[in-house]
């Protein structure tokens, strides 16, 4: 088995031992929310500043109540952000709120129907950010020479779709992703398109350092059920990977070769 001491999932220079990275929307209720995230074994739980309460709006319940920045490391993103000037205002108010946190996990849509990244704004907003010291997680395409010039750029994370946001489709392209992580000198971690545990250990198994998710909770049956199978997945996938899988042939070959073997 991998030893979590030893095999961390090591973001801006911090060291975690969970490769699961999980949101906080969609769910019935705080209590739900609390016991899926609890249950995941996440320690990086990302939240729409756009669509949570993480202090600005004084008289509604505060989701920080519930994921506490003692114990979890809060992942800002700019989730329902069009354009650049919305997603860089948006990270710097998540510094404002957090007093002084710089890890942000931008994203920048195209349009509301596929919510698909714009690679274009999300380019000039990693730009402005990262020259604002800011420690980008960017969200993107699966197309690995966006990914490469997202790491140039000084991204500390590259974070390409599975399949569209809230899709549960799985990984439509694992030899893009797979490229991507061959290619590449920063943590990949898939984000959007996971639909169920499978496709979590799929992502780890193709060499992802981590992923993210939040639909395949919360919208699960059983959420807390659901989180449980997942950070299993990640775990397993994970394993699986540094294992080293058999090579795949085209022909049969017997467990218990005779070759060699007298009777």
């Amino acid at each position: 088995m991998s030893n979590s001491s030893t095999d961390a999932l090591t973001l801006a220079g911090i060291d975690y031992s969970s490769r699961l990275l999980v949101g906080t929307g969609k769910y019935k209720d705080m209590d739900e929310t609390k016991n899926a995230i609890e249950t995941s074994g996440a320690q990086i739980v990302t939240v729409a500043i756009r669509r949570s309460n993480i202090g600005q709006n004084k008289n509604e319940p505060n989701l920080l109540e519930v994921i506490s920045p003692d114990k979890y490391t809060i992942l800002p993103n700019t989730a329902g952000c069009y354009d650049a000037e919305s997603a860089v205002r948006t990270c710097r108010l998540a510094r404002e709120l957090l007093d002084g946190h710089d890890l942000v996990k931008l994203e920048v849509l195209g349009d509301k129907k596929t919510l698909f990244p714009d690679i274009p704004q999300t380019l000039e907003a990693a730009k402005q950010l990262t020259d604002d010291n800011f420690k980008v997680m960017v969200y993107t395409s699966d197309d690995p020479i966006m990914a490469k010039r997202f790491e140039e750029m000084g991204c500390v994370a590259v974070m390409p779709l599975a399949a569209p946001i809230g899709s549960g489709l799985g990984i439509r392209n694992p030899y893009n992703i797979r490229t991507i992580v061959e290619n590449a000198n920063v943590p990949i971690l898939v984000d959007a398109g996971v639909g169920t545990a499978s496709d979590a250990a799929i992502a780890m198994e193709l060499g992802c350092d981590g992923v993210l998710m939040n639909t395949a909770i919360a919208e699960a049956k059983n959420p807390v059920l659901m989180a449980s199978a997942m950070k299993k997945a990640i775990e397993a996938g994970r394993e699986a990977y540094l294992a080293g899988r058999m090579p795949r042939r085209a022909y049969a070959s017997a467990s218990s070769p005779i070759d060699g073997h007298f009777f």
